[in-house]
């Protein structure tokens, strides 16, 4: 239910939490170097990256903190607790897998700062109905909204040039 992370570590590589349905709570020593917690939750010490919400958590909306700038690869992957994520106006990128089989999340808006998605961001939201992507995305990721079988409405920002394949 709860990860320890120590002083010592100073990489942790992308889905290293996947599937960790019971995982309530990150907790970084306040000496590690590369890593804090804010609320539970893993960021970079600055703050700046997302890099893992504690998916076991039974909250049902999250508001990311406005110091992020980059949600990371699988951040949410699995979360199935979360029906609202407010994304910050300070955010630019969101990656890969970032909110994949987030199966309660019913809508998101992609604010303006935003200008990519990557691949399979949004990947078998199957309670997605709504869709705004604001007009700084240039780039949304190959199977960015695949198998989002409740989805109704997408609204596309006039930035986006590029739309992946699925």
């Amino acid at each position: 239910t709860s990860v320890e992370i120590p002083e010592s570590v100073s990489g942790i590589g992308n889905a290293a939490f996947s599937d960790c349905d019971s995982l309530k709570s990150i907790k970084v020593d306040s000496m590690n170097s590369s890593y804090k917690d804010i609320n539970g939750n893993l960021y970079s010490k600055d703050g700046k990256t997302l890099v893992q919400y504690a998916i076991g958590k039974t909250d049902t909306s999250f508001t990311i903190p406005s110091s992020v700038t980059s949600i990371g690869y699988d951040a949410f992957y699995y979360c199935t607790s979360l029906t609202s994520v407010v994304i910050p106006d300070s955010v630019t990128s969101i990656g890969g897998y970032a909110f994949s089989h987030c199966f309660k999340l019913i809508s998101i808006e992609i604010p303006d700062s935003v200008t990519s998605i990557g691949e399979d961001a949004f990947e078998y939201c199957t309670s997605l109905t709504s869709v705004v992507i604001g007009d700084s995305v240039t780039s949304i990721g190959d199977w960015a909204f695949a198998y989002c079988e409740s989805l109704t409405s997408v609204v596309i920002g006039d930035g986006v040039t590029n739309i992946g394949s699925s």
